[in-house]
């Protein structure tokens, strides 16, 4: 709030000459700082007093299991005080209306029905909610007409019915029908596959699947590396490789790398994945393979 100095108030001395009282460094508002401060403080309060349930009133606006509330504590390093506030959580999947029974992807895409993720681990132990990891897999249940390169019409990889694995954080999450899906274009799939082993993965476009060598156990002078310690392997051999990219006539141009091949990649690329048998694999496009060794 703004303040200012109120009028000094005189008295006489007994010579006649005016002196400043005592009070004269007292502090009060001043008038033109009162007035902007009142109303900004009315704007405040009439904020302040919107909750989370009058937001119902507002057409548009409605609660669904979307939403969720939850409570946090904030408090100083000094521990004199804390403050309670409540975030707002919201899911990013659109939903669909009921009215709508069908969904048909365009050009390139394709409509994924999402794996449920995994409640339990192996040995049958229920995993919380924030434990269980976001799946990367589900079937086709709808593909677009496909796109035309060049002067050819190229059709969809995929059929509708498959099981394909796709990047992480690819595509578009809606709510159809009660189930989660995802709308994604044919190049964010990254293979398909029909069992739970990720060794069986057919790779699509230029893909490339690479079973990872295993990091060095020791150093050289014979010491054991703890798991955090170990260098992140760029070295594996080439377990399947798929079809190959699109030239400009939309004919497949075959890879440059094949299947035994032992191969130098880009240290960050691709997605990693893990083998029944605990064995690391990674997929990634043919264009972060660096080099063949032998």
């Amino acid at each position: 709030m703004g303040f200012g100095t109120c009028p000094r108030r005189t008295r006489m001395r007994d010579n006649g000459n005016p002196v400043s009282s005592p009070f004269v460094a007292t502090i009060f508002p001043s008038a033109a700082s009162y007035e902007v401060d009142m109303a900004a403080l009315q704007l405040t309060s009439a904020a302040s007093s919107i909750s989370a349930r009058g937001f119902v009133s507002f057409e548009g606006l409605r609660p669904s299991e979307a939403v969720k509330f939850s409570s946090s504590f904030v408090s100083k390093g000094n521990g004199l005080c804390s403050k309670k506030f409540r975030s707002l959580v919201v899911k990013s999947a659109t939903t669909v209306a009921p009215k709508y029974t069908s969904l048909k992807p365009l050009g390139d895409r394709v409509l994924v029905k999402i794996k449920s993720a995994e409640e339990k681990t192996s040995g049958g132990i229920l995993l919380p909610t924030s434990a269980q990891s976001k799946p990367q897999g589900g079937e086709v249940v709808a593909v677009g007409e496909g796109r035309t390169v060049g002067k050819n019409k190229v059709e969809i990889g995929v059929k509708t019915g498959a099981q394909v694995v796709y990047s992480k954080y690819a595509g578009t999450e809606v709510e159809f029908n009660g189930l989660s899906h995802l709308i994604l274009k044919e190049d964010d799939i990254i293979g398909a596959l029909d069992t739970d082993d990720i060794k069986d993965l057919i790779p699509l476009n230029e893909r490339v699947l690479i079973k990872v060598t295993e990091a060095e156990q020791k150093t050289a002078g014979g010491l054991y590396l703890t798991d955090a310690s170990k260098e992140k392997p760029s070295i594996g051999t080439v377990i399947a490789v798929g079809p190959g990219p699109l030239d400009e006539e939309g004919k497949r141009k075959p890879l440059s790398v094949a299947s035994g091949n032992t191969v130098l990649y880009s240290k960050y690329a691709g997605s990693d994945f893990k083998g029944s048998d605990g064995s690391d694999y990674i997929v990634l496009r043919a264009s972060d393979v660096i080099a063949v060794l032998s």
